[in-house]
């Protein structure tokens, strides 16, 4: 379970599978550079700590990763947080929070939580994703007109305000970079898929504003100098009041990069026909966070386009990801400080292409259009995306999302009380199969019996007008049962205790009659009165008429 991918697909490399992997890691190197450099930028850090990243994050996560092809590095889906951490904590608060989160994910990894979180409702999903697009093409407003203004407000109203405020201030040579930037992103892979068209977008629109020296913002104009090497790491600084401050931010990076990791993996399973290590995955991007934080870095985790970009240039093992790390970090060393004449409208053109991908509108508004229980979860998430915090949109679609769940369980969750002329007629132990002895009443459950649809058996159960002297609960078709259930149980069981009613069990599953063992149910009831069928209980049931209370 935590053996690498890596390792076992070392064990039958072949070098024809080398070049292969060769080819892509390069096309997938050229790819991410400069989608490491524009999430650095809108998430309010230097450009070069998205390289840190890709590099730093990327290599470990396929080096020690669960999957064949993921590829790792800063993702759009990082956007809203780490802006959010920056502004409130700074890039101090920001490195802290990515170490914890680190280590987070690590524990999940070895808690085996990888299963679990693959199992986050699909609309909560579409729901925060498609807001965290709507806020990235926001945050882009700016350098895509190249707005003569300060900094952008943080809020997403705040934003819209300030940009119409200066809406007059436009510089239409940077709207024109932007706009020939997605044309070129949109339209090149027509031409060929070998280059990335973002980068064919990066170096005309470059050489453009050099060589007729336009009035446009670079990125060496608001950074300054871009470093052509790593830095040492350095131990983040932790106590008791940064961990506190940080781990909130620090559960939302874990959450959301555990949830796009093992999206990517699934993704690309499908893509290449394998299966992923999910707990292997998380401990791989909990290291890679770890060791991103130490470098100055930012968030990580797998990332869809750049993992669908590897398959298709033929990488089939985590060697490509690796020489996709080590591509970047010779593009640093050699022509890093050529990225500071990248025009920045150039970027948020490249940005608002992340965007569009990112939204999923046709999901988005094919699941609007579906249940109204998706439907809330859906737009609950998407609305407190965007005017509020994506901390507090996953954590209260989360918790919508189980309470839906929970309510769907209670209508499926049947309690019945049978009788002849309502029994099913195929069922071969219908009651109207049998002759039911007067004084016994028969009761069925259904689906699950936790806490709600418990509360419906004990209300059915008061409901019985005249006291029989037997009560049959059938519960064959009762696949599990949580402590409530239990205590419903042997709430039932005292009443008819009170009331010098027999209760009888039939039906039991193997793993309800393990908790009824284990609370001592078993026991309480009766083993007599716990039999394996419908008809047994009958014939239980007549001999307690017989022998009487």
């Amino acid at each position: 379970m935590f053996t690498p991918k890596l390792f076992q697909t070392l064990r039958t490399y072949t070098w024809a599978q080398l070049l292969k992997d060769l080819l892509a890691g390069v096309i997938v190197g050229i790819v991410a550079l400069p989608l490491a450099i524009a999430f650095a930028i809108a998430s309010g850090v230097s450009p070069e700590k998205g390289i840190y990243t890709a590099i730093i994050a990327g290599f470990i996560i396929s080096a020690f990763g669960g999957s064949r092809v993921q590829i790792g590095g800063p993702t759009g889906a990082f956007i809203v947080i780490v802006y959010g951490i920056v502004q409130t904590n700074g890039v101090n608060g920001l490195i802290i929070a990515t170490f914890i989160a680190g280590v987070l994910l690590m524990l999940m990894g070895f808690a085996r939580l990888g299963s679990v979180i693959k199992y986050i409702p699909h609309p909560l999903i579409v729901g925060f994703t498609t807001g965290i697009a709507v806020i990235i093409f926001s945050s882009q407003i700016k350098d895509f007109l190249g707005l003569q203004m300060g900094a952008v407000p943080a809020d997403f109203i705040g934003k819209w305000e300030s940009y119409f405020q200066h809406m007059q201030t436009i510089n239409w040579y940077a709207a024109g970079i932007a706009v020939v930037t997605i044309l070129i992103s949109i339209f090149f892979p027509r031409i060929t898929r070998a280059v990335p068209g973002s980068l064919v977008a990066i170096i005309l629109t470059t050489f453009t504003v050099q060589l007729l020296h336009l009035p446009v913002e670079t990125i060496g104009s608001r950074f300054g100098h871009i470093p052509s090497s790593l830095p040492l790491p350095v131990l983040p600084p932790l106590n008791m009041h940064t961990i506190r401050d940080a781990i909130q931010p620090a559960i939302a990076i874990a959450l959301l990069g555990g949830i796009e990791s093992l999206l990517s993996a699934v993704v690309a399973d499908g893509m290449i026909g394998g299966h992923h290590k999910s707990n292997m995955e998380l401990v791989a991007q909990g290291g890679a966070n770890i060791a991103s934080a130490l470098f100055g870095g930012i968030p990580a985790t797998g990332a869809i386009a750049r993992t669908a970009t590897n398959v298709k240039s033929g990488g089939r093992t985590p060697v490509a990801g690796i020489i996709h790390a080590i591509t970047l970090l010779v593009i640093l060393l050699l022509v890093g400080q050529w990225a500071t004449f990248i025009p920045m409208s150039c970027l948020s053109g490249i940005l608002v292409i992340v965007a569009y991908n990112m939204s999923e509108y046709e999901t988005f508004f094919d699941i609007a259009r579906g249940s109204r229980s998706d439907a809330a979860v859906l737009l609950t998430t998407f609305f407190l995306t965007v005017l509020f915090d994506l901390t507090i949109a996953i954590e209260v679609g989360m918790v919508l999302a189980t309470f839906l769940f929970m309510r769907r369980m209670i209508q499926i969750s049947d309690v019945n009380i049978l009788l002849k002329e309502n029994d099913k007629t195929d069922d071969p132990l219908a009651v109207n199969k049998f002759n039911i002895p007067k004084g016994v009443e028969v009761f069925e459950l259904n689906g699950p019996l936790f806490f709600g649809a418990a509360y419906k058996f004990k209300d059915s159960i008061q409901l019985i007008e005249k006291k029989p002297s037997v009560l049959i609960v059938r519960m064959r078709n009762v696949p599990v049962i949580d402590a409530t259930g239990l205590h419903t149980i042997k709430d039932v069981l005292r009443t008819c205790d009170r009331a010098h009613i027999r209760l009888i069990i039939s039906g039991l599953q193997p793993e309800v009659r393990e908790s009824f063992k284990k609370s001592r149910l078993l026991f309480r009831i009766g083993k007599r009165y716990v039999v394996e069928d419908f008809p047994a209980a009958l014939q239980v049931a007549k001999q307690v008429l017989e022998e009487g209370w």
